[in-house]
């Protein structure tokens, strides 16, 4: 962001930043809040809506369900009937909390808050097939009634967000810093459904293997729900993991070789 002229005024904060709130040495040198964001973000299956109440402007909290489209833009599949669609109906404005879980204190994990507006995806919009395949892939229950008439996709511009790792490893960052940059990847975008069901349906060993192997997981009988320029999504029940690439893919070439190196690796390990 440019300087702001002298004498002129100050830029206005991102929502949800902490201007001379963080202390000096956060985030700690050994944390990349850009990473952690990205993986919270790509695999964590439900998190906190808030929305503003259309009635008297209060902050109204709700559990959803998660996914993502290709450059990380949270979706999520709500009914009108809900009081949070109401609210975004009327104002798009939210936010949506997102928590890793474990063990001993809640709050030692780490949680990234997005911050942004909600649009509504309409039936006929050329994208929602795609928001509609990678949000299913994700959360299979939710066919049941995603073609009910009060049903619709909905997608989170995130304007900024608010990693929060624990003492010393929290950052304000910008919508930039936890998407996921498409431009180019055109040939990619356009091979997901296929490599997907390639992948799943003939080298599901290997997808097991990206899960166990190369991210500690329990065996089992794990699938790819998605994929895009960073990495691979990954489900098991209703267990999700993010494998990243090692470097960017764009194109069904690059993502062939870089299935095959990953593969390589996990057998290797």
């Amino acid at each position: 962001m440019a300087e702001a002229d002298a004498g002129g005024p100050e830029p206005a904060a991102l929502p949800g930043a902490m201007p001379n709130r963080l202390p000096e040495n956060a985030p700690a040198a050994d944390f990349d809040p850009k990473a952690v964001a990205k993986s919270l973000l790509r695999a964590t299956r439900a998190g906190t809506l808030a929305t503003l109440d259309r009635n008297t402007g209060h902050p109204f909290a709700s559990l959803v369900n998660v996914a993502t489209d290709v450059d990380g833009s949270p979706l999520i599949l709500v009914s009108r009937l809900s009081t949070h669609t109401a609210n975004l109906e009327v104002d798009g404005r939210a936010s949506l909390l997102l928590a890793s879980t474990g063990k001993g204190d809640p709050l030692a994990h780490p949680r990234l808050t997005l911050l942004g507006r909600f649009v509504q995806i309409a039936r006929d919009d050329p994208h929602e097939p795609r928001i509609r395949r990678r949000f299913l892939a994700r959360h299979p229950k939710s066919e049941l009634y995603a073609g009910f008439g009060d049903f619709s996709f909905w997608r989170l511009n995130a304007v900024s967000a608010h990693l929060n790792g624990g003492f010393a490893r929290a950052a304000d960052l910008k919508a930039a810093d936890v998407m996921t940059d498409v431009a180019g990847a055109e040939g990619l975008v356009a091979a997901e459904v296929g490599a997907v069901g390639h992948m799943n349906d003939d080298h599901a060993e290997a997808v097991r293997l990206y899960a166990t192997k190369l991210l500690g997981a329990e065996d089992g009988a794990w699938r790819l729900t998605g994929l895009d320029p960073e990495g691979l999504d990954l489900a098991r029940g209703d267990t999700t993991l993010r494998l990243p690439f090692a470097a960017r893919v764009t194109s069904a070439e690059q993502l062939r070789k870089a299935v095959v190196d990953l593969a390589a690796k996990a057998r290797d390990g």
